[in-house]
Parts: structure tokens; sequence; C-alpha cells
């Protein structure tokens, strides 16, 4: 099946690219005097975004497609563009901040805290779905709820909030 293959190689190679924009954003954000804060939940978030990468690629290449939910899985990347350039050069896959600078409060950050969570929770429900994988779909959204309790806590006490 070549357009599972194209999908799982487009999404490789969007997360490939988000981790290359990141450290540049990262680099020049602590050229700013910008500091990371509670670094020690980052390898956990790499594991689960590495394992449900690397499950999807061992299980989705022969699977049948779900058009309706490749269609929600489209939507949810607009939203992902969406978020990327709302934050511009200061997203990162890090916590990262600069003393005093405001919270952005354009684009979708006008309604949520926190929408690259949302977006990335329903990426990772939602491309297994593509694949009729619910059970990757269940145990990654799991495992991803958790790590994003660490994060959004540890985010949220990084901006005062």
């Amino acid at each position: 099946m070549i357009l599972n293959i194209v999908i799982l190689a487009l999404v490789t190679l969007q997360r490939l690219g988000e981790l290359w924009l990141s450290k540049r954003n990262t680099g020049r954000l602590v050229a700013q005097g910008a500091r990371e804060h509670s670094p020690g939940h980052y390898p956990l978030i790499v594991g689960v975004h590495t394992a449900w990468l690397l499950a999807l690629w061992l299980l989705a290449p022969s699977r049948p497609i779900i058009g309706s939910w490749l269609a929600i899985f489209v939507a949810i990347e607009i939203a992902r563009i969406w978020v990327l350039t709302s934050l511009g050069p200061r997203w990162t896959t890090r916590i990262i901040v600069i003393p005093d600078a405001s919270l952005v409060r354009r684009g979708p950050y006008r309604f949520v805290n926190h929408p690259n969570y949302v977006v990335v929770a329903a990426e990772i429900l939602v491309l297994p779905l593509v694949f009729r994988l619910w059970q990757v779909a269940l145990l990654f959204t799991l495992l991803n709820a958790a790590v994003l309790t660490i994060r959004i806590r540890a985010e949220n006490a990084a901006l005062g909030r």
C-alpha cells in the first residue's frame, strides 16, 4: 500500500523537520536570555512519540485506510500549522521561557491555553485510526495523556499560570 507509506513518510519528515525547527528556535531564544524549565520529562515525550511512530511503521503499511479518518487527520495538520505559525520563532518542543515576555494570545491561543497539545493528542489518536489500528490509538493516547499531565503542569508553572 503505497499511500500508507507516503502518509507515514510525510508524518516522519514533518516530525524531523519540527525537531530541526525547535532546535533552531531554542538556540535563538536562549541567545535572547530565555531558559529551559523542567527538562527532566522531555525524554518521556520523545519516547512516547518515537514509539508511536515506530508502532505505526511496523503495523500500518499493509492496513486498509479509512478515508474519513484521513480527512480528519489532514484537518488536524492544518490546525498544527496554525499553532506553529501563531507562535512563530517562540515555538519549540521544550519549555523555553523568555523572562518578562508576554504570553502569545493570537491564533488558537486566543481560545485555548495549550492548542499544540490538543493537536498532538488528536494526531496520536487519529492517525492510527486512519489505518484501523484502534489498539495503537488507545495505548498511545493513554501514554500521551500521562506525559502531557506532567508537561502541562510544568509549563503552567514556568509561565506563571
